[in-house]
């Protein structure tokens, strides 16, 4: 199969890249690098190809995405915070750029996109697990545009016969996520001081619960997503099924990694959700998706990553 992988240098991207050469597939990846990061790509250099462009320029998109059979759109302006700073370019990437992506794999023949939602669009409303069929209540500018871009899919499918798959991500950690940015998730970020005899920083009670889910786990989903019959114009949890506090992560942190350090509390964040949790049953019925790495082996896994990064490039 020939894939692109947009956002292929980020995160999560870069992961996705990884596994598809290891099974063999051709990968092209198109990444601005305003967020994703060149070191991601290095091990496979020699094995992508690379477009450089702007998910805001349809002719750099459809560049792009010529003679590939799957789109992973990965690409975005990630971060709540960042968004509520600035939420118009949060639109304008997420959603105009999303726009562009299914467009373009429209007018190349794409045969499916599988697209990164996010979970943040169910927002505050009661009722935990969260089911796909529920409604959602977006209470930041990213969870909006990540809903208006799930829209835009369901549409291109109905309307365009683009077969597209809508992944609603349930806050993703593992290996290769930055600690360093304002924007980090949690994880890197209470590592990181952790590791530096730091009291990592909760941004309220800590009570706040979350599906942490390991990045294999995201992964395996995107490439079932790929191939499923009867996937198309849907959307799909991905996560553990299984919610920690943040308190429970700084605790089972400090034991991973023998040590005794609390956590220091600030005000809560606009546009942080309080508690988080997927029902995972539909994944598990369209996709064949499970979750094969735990929480708290991911924890473990991710810290060793994030151990090897110091060793190799030395203390930051």
């Amino acid at each position: 199969m020939r894939a692109l992988v947009t956002g292929g240098g980020g995160f999560i991207g870069s992961n996705i890249v990884e596994q598809l050469l290891d099974r063999g597939d051709e990968v092209r990846v198109m990444d601005n690098f305003s967020t994703g990061k060149r070191q991601n790509l290095a091990p496979v250099e020699g094995d992508v190809e690379l477009v450089e462009g702007d998910l805001r320029s349809y002719e750099r998109v459809s560049n792009a995405v010529q003679g590939c059979e799957v789109v992973f759109h990965q690409g975005a302006m990630p971060s709540v915070p960042r968004s509520v700073q600035d939420p118009i370019t949060s639109s304008d990437i997420n959603v105009g750029g999303t726009l562009n992506v299914l467009l373009a794999a429209r007018d190349a023949g794409v045969r499916r996109v599988v697209f990164a939602s996010s979970s943040s669009i169910y927002g505050d409303l009661p009722g935990l697990p969260r089911v796909e069929t529920m409604a959602v209540s977006p209470a930041a500018p990213y969870a909006v545009s990540k809903l208006a871009a799930e829209h835009y899919c369901h549409v291109a499918t109905k309307v365009y016969g683009l077969e597209t798959v809508s992944l609603r991500y349930f806050n993703i950690f593992g290996r290769r996520q930055d600690p360093l940015s304002q924007y980090s998730a949690v994880i890197p970020k209470f590592i990181a001081a952790l590791r530096e005899g730091r009291s990592p920083t909760i941004h309220g009670t800590g009570e706040q619960s979350r599906d942490f889910t390991h990045i294999d786990n995201a992964v395996a989903a995107n490439l079932l997503a790929a191939d499923a019959p009867g996937a198309a114009g849907q959307c799909f949890n991905v996560a553990t099924g299984e919610s920690q506090s943040l308190n429970g992560l700084v605790q089972a942190l400090n034991v991973l990694m023998d040590l005794d350090i609390e956590a220091v509390h600030g005000d809560p964040r606009p546009g942080d959700v309080e508690h988080s949790l997927a029902d995972i049953s539909q994944a598990r019925q369209v996709l064949g998706y499970e979750p094969e790495v735990s929480f708290h082996d991911g924890l473990r896994m991710t810290i060793d990553a994030f151990d090897r990064g110091l060793a190799a490039h030395g203390p930051r």
